[in-house]
């Protein structure tokens, strides 16, 4: 199973924030010396394809694929066993797709990296951390109780951790144990806007309860200083 990261600067994977493939270049030479691990989220990639990827591995650096796949077994088997191929450090699937879901994306994933490529992270998407309530969509469970039910969901399912918000970081520890990874979204530096995200902390707080890698996009990119706030989370985080 991949391992955990060990150094501060492994732990933060920056969110790419562009729709041109030049912007998203300047984007990576600005931080690649800070950060090993850039996140691919879905306008980035519907905009670019495989060609970002490409891109940032020139650079030297890792891809987090933020696709969150969420469809049949089938459909996401093949799209999980496409990424492999990409040689993408992480990546991640919906837990709400179901068991079989889960285990046929860690399936595939093994199948291609056992001949072809590396084998990646394998995260499953818990609760959007834009959801404060699971009432609007017929689930009567709390946003905490139902995490923590997909974590271990996922973690049955052979998944090398889950996505989360750093709100869940300790029901999911507990009831996963220390090994299992928690990838964490709704990070906000102090002083930065929450935007769309609702459970959220800041880097401190987050790491404290327990994360292994924090996800942060907009607030590195919207500030005057991308490369002070990325180096200001990294001190945070060590």
């Amino acid at each position: 199973m991949p391992g955990k990261p060990n150094k501060a600067k492994d732990r933060l994977i920056v969110g790419l924030v562009a729709d041109k493939l030049k912007d998203a270049e300047k984007q990576v030479k600005l931080l690649k010396d800070d950060v090993s691990v850039f996140e691919v989220n879905m306008p980035l990639y519907t905009a670019l394809g495989p060609d970002v990827i490409k891109m940032i591995h020139g650079q030297g650096g890792k891809v987090f694929l933020d696709l969150k796949w969420h469809d049949i077994p089938s459909t996401v088997a093949k799209a999980v066993a496409e990424a492999t191929k990409l040689e993408v450090e992480m990546m991640n699937v919906h837990a709400a797709g179901g068991g079989d879901m889960l285990r046929r994306s860690v399936e595939s994933a093994r199948q291609v990296a056992g001949s072809k490529a590396k084998m990646p992270k394998l995260f499953a998407v818990t609760v959007l951390t834009s959801m404060e309530s699971l009432a609007d969509i017929g689930v009567q469970f709390e946003v905490r109780d139902q995490v923590v039910r997909l974590a271990k969901l996922a973690k049955q399912c052979g998944l090398h951790g889950v996505q989360a918000s750093p709100l869940e970081i300790r029901p999911i520890r507990n009831a996963c144990g220390d090994k299992f990874i928690i990838v964490t979204t709704g990070v906000r530096p102090l002083g930065s806007q929450p935007l769309d995200q609702r459970r959220i902390a800041s880097p401190t707080m987050t790491i404290a309860a327990g994360a292994d890698y924090l996800i942060v996009s907009r607030p590195v990119f919207q500030a005057k200083d991308p490369k002070a706030v990325v180096k200001g989370i990294i001190k945070e985080i060590s």
